[in-house]
């Protein structure tokens, strides 16, 4: 056999320009033709004068390191959430948050899931197939985990360890889910990568959490939480979109010999992006399913705390600093800054769950109802009164024009929109390594993820020959706002003196109306709290909600809902005048 008929088998992709153009050095390792790459990979040879000054041992080396990546470890599905997740700690640690999060927070939460599945840190792991794994079978030999602990109590006994790293733990503390690297038997999952992939799909046991990449994202939540970082759910989820987190194609950071296919596929790929709703109820469950006790209490210095949080998006939608006085009356009024309304406590009979973000936004909203009414009316003739008093009076500090604050925001919130839309539409849901089912697969996969990425690099030529923009750096703000800009005034410095009024010793606003967002709640058996039709209300209440909404990443029926409660909470007077009247013409109806 010839030379060139040795490049020729093999047929892998360059790992820098994806092409199939192979030539061998002088040690007997591969290199790409195209973009002169050399690979650890080698060929045996026979006759070795072909090679000059070729070295037998390093390509043997070579050899059994490539059997050894085609056959790739024994891993299970759990293992691979566990890298995940330890993916996404450390992108949240590079985004300003404390290591205590992933080395002693995450992990412990982690932990604590496997023993309630009974994956791992019990004496009877759910494996019951192919092969036990002794390693989990030597981490019980500690007396501390032969029966349920009291883990979050003790939380630095444990570091997170890095799936698949080569590292000595202590003789105390075992890897929370070590990564086996396997022997290459005949246990691999002829229909998945993970030994357990095709059982893990079908398993349905009840009263048992089954991991998803979904569930990954409530892990990091309820870690924030728990450290009352300055993250809140709406922060995560658009960092993931932005992709500051892994999540999408997460599975492209799993180690080289953790091979992935198959059912692995249903288990692992993501198609679509998370959503505020759907992820809240999942940090339920598994704050549920964990039975993770009393979270630390939110004071008022906390981050997450409502006056905080309202202060920051008064700074994020261009709203004068004056309104904060505003939003912390409605907060003192309804009771929802104190500490035991916004404690967050899975096991308690009656666990409250509050949407941080959420419920700060909507006392805006409420706030803003206060001030302007947003009945399509009402602030118009404010706004010409503030404008009125502007032009007479361009030495003063202005007053807060409704009016020219909406025109400012709105061609704002429209850039912002559209490109959001055309970064969505420009994603690429297929990751660099595509997923098959089967190994017979594989070339025909490879192959036309090949052809994509030639045929987008000709189109993006064709369409946009400008370099590809660097990623900006991940902000809790999504709009910045700043004197000098003539085009889009920034409105924080201006006064409330034109709705507000002095009524003794105190300041009272100018409208004495208020219209609730919703009359009638519905019953406690309805999934929802209220129903929102836009057609309803005023083109004002409906701009405020959508813009919100947007920052948020939520639907806009979920604000109205979560500003109805506000209301509800602030004229308790009001809503119960009308439940004694409705439950008095019930009463007359009978008779």
């Amino acid at each position: 056999m010839v030379l060139e008929e040795y490049w020729r088998e093999f047929r892998e992709r360059c790992s820098q320009c994806a092409a199939v153009s192979w030539g061998l050095t002088d040690e007997g390792k591969y290199y790409c033709t195209s973009c002169h790459n050399v690979t650890e990979r080698s060929r045996e040879v026979i006759d070795t004068g072909a090679i000059p000054n070729t070295k037998i041992q390093a390509i043997n080396r070579g050899l059994k390191r490539k059997r050894k990546l085609e056959k790739g470890w024994d891993w299970y599905v759990c293992e691979g959430f566990q890298h995940i997740l330890y993916q996404q700690a450390e992108a949240l640690q590079s985004l300003g948050v404390g290591p205590e999060l992933k080395n002693e927070v995450l992990h412990n939460f982690w932990k604590r899931y496997l023993q309630k599945s009974k994956q791992a840190y019990c004496k009877n792991p759910v494996y019951t197939s192919r092969r036990k794994t002794t390693v989990l079978e030597d981490n019980l030999s500690h007396s501390d985990w032969e029966s349920e602990p009291e883990l979050l109590s003790d939380m630095s006994c444990l570091s997170f360890a890095e799936s698949g790293a080569e590292s000595q733990p202590d003789v105390r503390t075992p890897k929370p889910f070590p990564i086996i690297k396997a022997s290459h038997s005949e246990t691999t999952s002829v229909c998945s990568g993970s030994l357990d992939g095709v059982e893990y799909s079908l398993r349905k046991e009840k009263g048992v959490m089954k991991m998803s990449v979904p569930r990954t994202l409530a892990f990091c939540y309820l870690s924030l939480l728990w450290q009352r970082e300055t993250i809140t759910l709406s922060d995560l989820l658009r960092f993931v979109e932005e992709e500051h987190i892994p999540y999408i194609h997460a599975f492209q950071h799993f180690p080289e010999e953790m091979k992935l296919y198959g059912r692995d596929k249903g288990i692992f790929a993501i198609e679509s992006w998370p959503n505020y709703e759907v992820i809240f109820k999942k940090i339920i469950e598994v704050a549920t399913f964990l039975d993770l006790p009393r979270f630390p209490d939110i004071t008022e210095n906390c981050y997450l705390h409502p006056n905080i949080l309202c202060m920051k998006y008064l700074m994020e939608v261009n709203l004068p600093d004056e309104m904060h006085n505003v939003t912390c009356l409605v907060v003192k009024s309804t009771g929802i800054g104190e500490v035991d309304f916004l404690r967050f406590d899975p096991i308690a009979k009656k666990a409250k769950t509050v949407k941080y973000d959420v419920q700060a936004v909507a006392v805006i909203v409420v706030a803003l109802k206060l001030l302007f009414l947003l009945d399509d009316n009402l602030e118009w003739s404010l706004s010409n009164i503030a404008k009125k008093y502007n032009e007479k009076n361009k030495e003063d500090k202005p007053w807060f024009d409704f009016r020219k604050w909406y025109q400012v925001m709105k061609k704002a919130i429209d850039e912002k929109k559209q490109k959001w839309e055309e970064a969505r539409a420009k994603f690429l849901w297929k990751g660099e390594k595509p997923l098959y089912y089967s190994a017979i697969d594989r070339p025909v996969v490879y192959k036309r993820r090949e052809m994509v990425v030639s045929l987008q690099k000709q189109f993006s030529t064709l369409v946009d020959s400008a370099p590809n923009v660097e990623k900006k750096k991940p902000s809790s703000f999504q709009f910045n706002w700043t004197e000098e800009d003539s085009e889009r005034p920034c409105f924080h410095g201006h006064s409330l003196q034109g709705v507000l009024q002095q009524k003794g010793q105190s300041l009272t606003t100018k409208n004495s109306l208020y219209w609730l967002s919703t009359q009638k709640f519905c019953k406690s058996h309805c999934k929802h709290v209220t129903t929102y039709e836009e057609s309803n209300f005023s083109l004002s209440y409906q701009f405020i909600l959508n813009l919100f909404s947007f920052l948020l990443r939520i639907k806009t029926s979920f604000l109205h809902e979560e500003v109805s409660l506000i209301e509800k909470r602030l004229f308790k007077a009001k809503y119960n005048k009308t439940n004694k009247k409705s439950s008095r013409s019930r009463k007359t109806r009978k008779y």
